[in-house]
């Protein structure tokens, strides 16, 4: 660590990763109070930076950084990180995805329950001296057969939480073509036997431009009727239009969304605002506010995954 003396710190982090860095010789800022304004004139004086959502590495900002060394992500999306750009000036991208899969699986899993359970809405009916068992009837997962469209960190991770359940798991993953031993009852196919044969469809997808709005009008065509939608990735691979409008046709049975289009409701336009009340008023929806990969736990396990990628030098 003796060549990346100082390094910037703008989330909240485990103490690990701070004690960690410093103990191998770097001078840690830890400041999360900085923006993407007060980042462009201050960027210059450090060797790497850690950074989480609210930040964009863009090819403006890397430039900007004239001493950088390494841009460290705090979970696993990139799409804030210009990263092709990025290593053509010779700066390494750390993320660390390995940190958050088990608890993003055991959230989208908890999600899933309790959308076939009525759990969210029998929890509010009981509070509210509501005794209603036959309209909170349930299914069960059992020979449901669940397609996982990306099958790296966390779409592996749900994979292996559904194994005992004995359920027809079926996955698509473009690129990638070796699995651990692990992942042996999962048929992998292609995407139109995923979605032609999935009662769940669960999205574990990078936002790129490939991905981008996957799930649209034409997609939710071809699924199944009553498929439920899961998203716990990114949430503008989801057409939330084209979700709300397959929700009530009855073509959508149901959704566990943890991510949004736009996850800032202070700046919602009246058109967002309609679309997000009628998608809100459901009771075949679970919502929760991009809090998967947001557990006690994984604040450490990101933390001690990014400091040995940095100590080790294992980037991107």
């Amino acid at each position: 660590m003796g060549f990346l003396p100082k390094i910037l710190i703008t989330d909240h982090v485990h103490p690990l990763l701070i004690e960690g860095l410093e103990a191998n010789g770097a001078a840690v800022v830890f400041d999360t109070s900085v923006d993407n304004v007060l980042l462009d004139t201050i960027l210059h004086d450090f060797d790497g930076i850690i950074i989480n959502s609210k930040i964009q590495m863009d090819r403006h900002r890397i430039d900007k950084g004239v001493r950088l060394r390494f841009i460290g992500r705090l979970g696993s999306g990139l799409e804030i990180i210009n990263v092709p750009y990025a290593r053509k000036k010779g700066i390494a991208v750390y993320n660390s995805p390995e940190g958050n899969k088990n608890a993003v699986a055991e959230h989208e899993f908890a999600m899933i329950l309790a959308l076939f359970n009525n759990l969210i809405r029998a929890d509010r009916e009981v509070r509210q001296f509501i005794w209603n068992r036959e309209n909170n009837r349930g299914k069960e997962l059992r020979d449901k057969t669940v397609g996982i469209i990306g099958l790296g960190h966390t779409g592996s991770s749900f994979a292996e939480k559904l194994y005992p359940w004995r359920l027809k798991v079926v996955s698509y993953d473009k690129y990638r073509k070796r699995f651990p031993s692990s992942l042996r009852f999962v048929h992998k196919t292609d995407l139109e036997t995923v979605i032609r044969e999935s009662d769940i469809i669960s999205l574990h997808l990078p936002l790129t431009a490939e991905t981008e709005y996957l799930v649209d009008a034409d997609f939710i065509s071809r699924c199944k009727d009553g498929v439920i939608i899961s998203n716990t990735s990114r949430g503008k691979i989801v057409d939330t239009a084209a979700l709300v409008d397959g929700l009530e046709s009855g073509k959508v049975g149901g959704a566990c969304l943890d991510v949004f289009e736009n996850e800032k409701p202070e700046t919602y336009n009246l058109t967002e605002k309609e679309l997000y009340k009628r998608l809100f008023r459901r009771d075949n929806v679970v919502l929760s506010p991009h809090i998967a990969g947001w557990t006690h736990e994984s604040l450490r396990d990101i933390a001690a995954v990014l400091l040995d990628k940095i100590l080790m030098g294992n980037h991107l």
